[in-house]
C-alpha cells in the first residue's frame, strides 16, 4: 500500500494542548465557556444590527459579517476538540483534516480581508464625508464581500490541493488540537518544497496586502483628523475608528505573536497553546471590544430586550 492511501486510510492523531488527564475536565469547561461565549456575543451583535434600522450602514453591514465569520472560524476547530476530549479520542479522519483545514484558511482569510475593508469605510467616512453614501454603495459594500471570500476561497483551495499531492508516513501525530497546515506538511515524507513556497507567497500576497491598505487608510485618517481645529471634532472622528483599531490590534498582534513563538520555542505544544490566543480568544473579545466602546450597538442591544 502507496503511504498516501495508508494516510487516508487511517488519518491524523490530534495531541492537543495536554495529555495530562487530570486538566481534560478544565480544558473541557474552559473551551466550552469561551466557544459559547463566542457564540452569543457575536450572534447578540448581528441581532442587534439585524433589528436595528439605524444600523443599516456600511460600517455594520461590514461588522455583521465579521461577527459571523468570527463564529464560524472557531467553530472549524473548537467543536471538534471538545467532540475528542468527551470521547476521550484524538482521531481525525485524513477527509476531516482536509476539510478542517480549507475551512479554517477560508474564514481566517475572510476575516483578514474584512478588517482591511472595515478600515477603508471609515477612511473614506473620515476624509471623504459628502461622497461616503455614493462610494460606499450597497453594490460596492456587495463587491469587497464577494471578492473577499472568493480569494479566500482560492488561497484555501489551493493549499489543500497542495497537500493532497503529499505522501504520508507512520508517523501521523500532529501536536495541535486542530490541523494546522504548517504541522501537516511537516508529517510528509514526499518533497514540500511547493508547498512552503506557496505558503510564503500567499501569505505576502494576501496577509501583507491588506494590512498594508490598512495601514495606509489610518495614516490618511490621522492626517484628516489632526487638521481638525475643535477637540470634540478630533474625539467624535477618532472614536468611530476606536473599536476597529483594537480588533486590528488583537488579530494581527495574536497573529504575529504567535508566528514568532512558534520560531523561538522547541516545543510544537508550546506553540499550540499559544495559537489558542488568535484561534479562540480573539474571536470571543471581538464583541465585547465593539459593543462596550460602540454607543450605536449598546443602545440596539438595550432598545431590542426592552
Amino acid at each position: 500500500m502507496q503511504p498516501g492511501n495508508q494516510t487516508q486510510t487511517s488519518g491524523f492523531i490530534l495531541l492537543g494542548l495536554s495529555e495530562e488527564a487530570s486538566l481534560q475536565p478544565i480544558l473541557f469547561g474552559l473551551f466550552l465557556s469561551m466557544y459559547l461565549t463566542t457564540l452569543i456575543g457575536n450572534l447578540l451583535i448581528i441581532l442587534a444590527i439585524i433589528s436595528d434600522a439605524h444600523l443599516h450602514t456600511p460600517m455594520y453591514f461590514f461588522l455583521s459579517n465579521l461577527s459571523f465569520t468570527d463564529i464560524c472560524f472557531t467553530s472549524t476547530t473548537v467543536p471538534k476538540m471538545l467532540l475528542n476530549m468527551l470521547l476521550k479520542s484524538e482521531a481525525i479522519t485524513y477527509a476531516g483534516c482536509i476539510t478542517q483545514m480549507f475551512f479554517f484558511m477560508l474564514f481566517g482569510g475572510v476575516d483578514n480581508f474584512l478588517l482591511s475593508v472595515m478600515a477603508y469605510d471609515r477612511f473614506v467616512a473620515i476624509c471623504h464625508p459628502l461622497h461616503y453614501t455614493v462610494i460606499m454603495n450597497p453594490k460596492f459594500c456587495g463587491t469587497l464581500l464577494l471578492v473577499s471570500w472568493v480569494f479566500s476561497a482560492l488561497d484555501s483551495l489551493l493549499h489543500d490541493l497542495m497537500v493532497l499531492r503529499l505522501s504520508f508516513c507512520s508517523k501521523m501525530e500532529i501536536p495541535h488540537f486542530f490541523c494546522e497546515l504548517i504541522q501537516v506538511i511537516q508529517l510528509a515524507c514526499s518533497d514540500t518544497f511547493l508547498n512552503n513556497l506557496v505558503i510564503y507567497v500567499a501569505t505576502g500576497l494576501l496577509g501583507i496586502i491588506p494590512l498594508t491598505g490598512i495601514l495606509f487608510s489610518y495614516s490618511k485618517i490621522v492626517s484628516s483628523v489632526l487638521r481638525i481645529s475643535s477637540a470634540s471634532g478630533k474625539y467624535k472622528a477618532f472614536s468611530t475608528c476606536g473599536s476597529h483599531l483594537s480588533v486590528v490590534s488583537l488579530f494581527y498582534g495574536t497573529g504575529l505573536g504567535v508566528y514568532l513563538s512558534s520560531a523561538v520555542m522547541e516545543n510544537p505544544r508550546e506553540s499550540a497553546i499559544a495559537s489558542v490566543m488568535y484561534t479562540v480568544v480573539t474571536p470571543m473579545l471581538n464583541p465585547f471590544i465593539y459593543s462596550l466602546r460602540n454607543k450605536d450597538i449598546k443602545q440596539a442591544l438595550v432598545k431590542h430586550f426592552k
